[in-house]
């Protein structure tokens, strides 16, 4: 992340809803992200949570309501965010050439490229595997490439979709730990799971969602404390299904 860049945040959902082949999938959404604190984005499967996700990144456009960048950057909001998705796609070339070509095409000289693939596999813990074909890394290694592959960009914010789902404990670890890293780098995670556990390890704040709505927001601690919803409650006690 550039410091000297205008920021992008907050970002407002003001009565967003999206529907498909005539049922609606998230309903009356509204709240705002602002920079700062991981947000976790929680709830059992079929909850909306990555829909949610892609209408924030723009992927989608609402069927209802407004995603508003609203920083004195919004303008440039498109190259100031990424995201990364549950199953990630991994070009036919090596895992340092998969970064190198995210870069070219945002125009970054290639001095400065080199440099950030560089160290953006070397935050990743993936410089031994620089030149290795990136469809024949692991699982985990092909997350954490992806994850690097987007921090290279110098985003402000940055999605995750599930970003472990059916990583063994291990990689997990090494995809947590990388979070972090793009976390003190000063950019904004905003990241969904249904893992209770991560959510407890990485959400600074939560918005729990259920049937496409948002049920609860609060910060990480009260959440798990003292949770407001009999559906978070329910959630947290293994007994809340679709």
């Amino acid at each position: 992340m550039n410091a000297n860049d205008p920021a992008i945040l907050p970002l407002a959902l003001r009565g967003v809803s999206y529907e498909a082949q005539g049922a609606r999938l998230i309903d009356d959404l509204s709240f705002e992200l602002t920079a700062g604190p991981r947000t976790v984005l929680l709830g059992p499967n079929g909850a909306g949570k990555s829909l949610t996700l892609r209408l924030c990144h723009g992927l989608i456009a609402p069927s209802a309501g407004t995603v508003t960048w609203q920083g004195p950057g919004a303008g440039q909001a498109m190259r100031r965010q990424a995201m990364v998705f549950q199953r990630p796609v991994m070009l036919r070339r090596s895992a340092a050439a998969n970064l190198s070509y995210a870069l070219s095409l945002r125009d970054v000289p290639m001095s400065e490229r080199r440099a950030r693939v560089a160290q953006a596999l070397d935050v990743a813990g993936l410089s031994p595997l620089a030149n290795r074909p990136a469809r024949v890394l692991s699982g985990g290694e092909q997350q954490r490439l992806a994850i690097a592959r987007a921090w290279a960009l110098r985003p402000q914010v940055l999605f995750l979709d599930e970003p472990t789902a059916n990583l063994d404990p291990a990689s997990t670890r090494a995809v947590e730990e990388l979070i972090g890293e793009v976390v003190r780098s000063g950019a904004k995670i905003v990241m969904t799971t249904h893992d209770l556990g991560q959510a407890r390890r990485l959400g600074d704040e939560i918005l729990f969602m259920h049937r496409g709505r948002l049920i609860e927001r609060a910060s990480g601690q009260r959440f798990f404390t003292a949770p407001q919803s009999p559906e978070a409650a329910a959630f947290m006690a293994g007994s809340l299904l679709w």
